[in-house]
């Protein structure tokens, strides 16, 4: 199990792509109340879909805003523009499971070295990004 910590946001890794030949990934999210968040974006090599543990996050999918709560499900099938925060003045926590693994931690590690030592590039972000998978949506709110 790894945690990587990005900001506000903390994922621990359960399963990744590496464990599990590329079949999921899956991670444990806890967001902090009004931390910075990932830009909006979409990928187009897996789907994802956010189950909520505790606390409300406010996931925005397709053009409209989904809070998920404990017990409570979202399903965002690949190239749909997303985003997420957390409204609330407490912590959040949610499941996320990608299918297939494709993404795995290395992603998270880059963006959190890329978030240490003042504001990040926001070209340099951009790439991490598209390597992986995501693709920033400029202009989508």
């Amino acid at each position: 199990m790894e945690t990587i910590r990005l900001g506000g946001i903390e994922l621990e890794f359960l399963q990744s792509k590496d464990e599990t030949g590329g079949s999921l990934d899956i991670f444990k999210m806890t967001v902090q109340p009004k931390a910075k968040v990932p830009i909006p974006h979409y990928h187009d090599t897996w789907d994802e879909t956010i189950c909520g543990l505790s606390g409300t996050i406010l996931f925005h999918i397709d053009g409209r805003d989904v809070a998920i709560g404990p017990g409570q499900s979202a399903f965002i099938r690949r190239g749909v523009v997303h985003h997420f925060s957390n409204e609330t003045e407490a912590p959040t926590t949610c499941l996320c499971v990608l299918t297939p693994g494709v993404l795995g931690p290395g992603y998270f590690r880059e963006i959190a070295v890329l978030l240490t030592g003042g504001p990040p590039d926001p070209a340099a972000m951009k790439a991490v990004m598209l390597r992986h998978g995501l693709v920033p949506a400029v202009g989508v709110p």
